[in-house]
């Protein structure tokens, strides 16, 4: 276990393109992961199904239903979230990966969830040890994925980030 490293050099950038279509599958990350994640959707027409339009989530961080709609000022009610913040996988050991490593963490789809935008908005960059979704139901599910994604792409946990995954996990069936 070690301490978190400093933020210096962090920008989304070393990260790669936001939103890469990392499976070539003609389709951005962002549209893949609203597609998987809503029910209901449509497509804006011309886009080969790749432009989510509408759709409604069943948030797993709020535990709400959010009827997304494509628009100026409706888009960002839904956003994708990075289950391990790119800030704080930079502060623990992404740092070390390569640009194509950290594009996969980015764009990996265990690592993004469609969620609320405000909630996304509070997780920023914080890990376990300072944000756990507010929908108490969903945090086992919640720290074993980014138990799973740091392990995958071989980050590190705090002390502290450690044992409020373990307070959480304790806790689960």
């Amino acid at each position: 276990m070690k301490g978190r490293a400093p933020k210096t050099g962090y920008t989304r950038e070393e990260f790669g393109p936001a939103w890469a279509d990392i499976d070539h599958n003609g389709c951005d990350t962002r549209n893949d992961i609203l597609a998987r994640d809503l029910t209901g959707e449509t497509f804006k027409g011309g886009t080969n199904n790749c432009v989510v339009d509408m759709g409604v989530l069943a948030d797993k961080y709020t535990g709400t239903t959010i009827n997304f709609v494509r628009g100026q000022d409706t888009s960002s009610e839904v956003q994708i979230d990075h289950i391990v913040a790119l800030g704080d996988g930079w502060q623990k050991g992404a740092q070390q990966l390569s640009l194509d490593q950290r594009k996969q963490l980015a764009n990996d789809p265990m690592n993004l969830m469609a969620t609320d935008g405000a909630t996304n908005r509070a997780q920023g960059d914080k890990d376990a040890a300072t944000w756990l979704p507010p929908n108490k139901a969903f945090r086992c599910e919640y720290v074993a994925r980014q138990t799973a994604i740091k392990a995958k792409y071989s980050l590190w946990v705090t002390k502290v980030e450690h044992d409020a995954l373990v307070d959480v996990l304790v806790g689960c069936t």
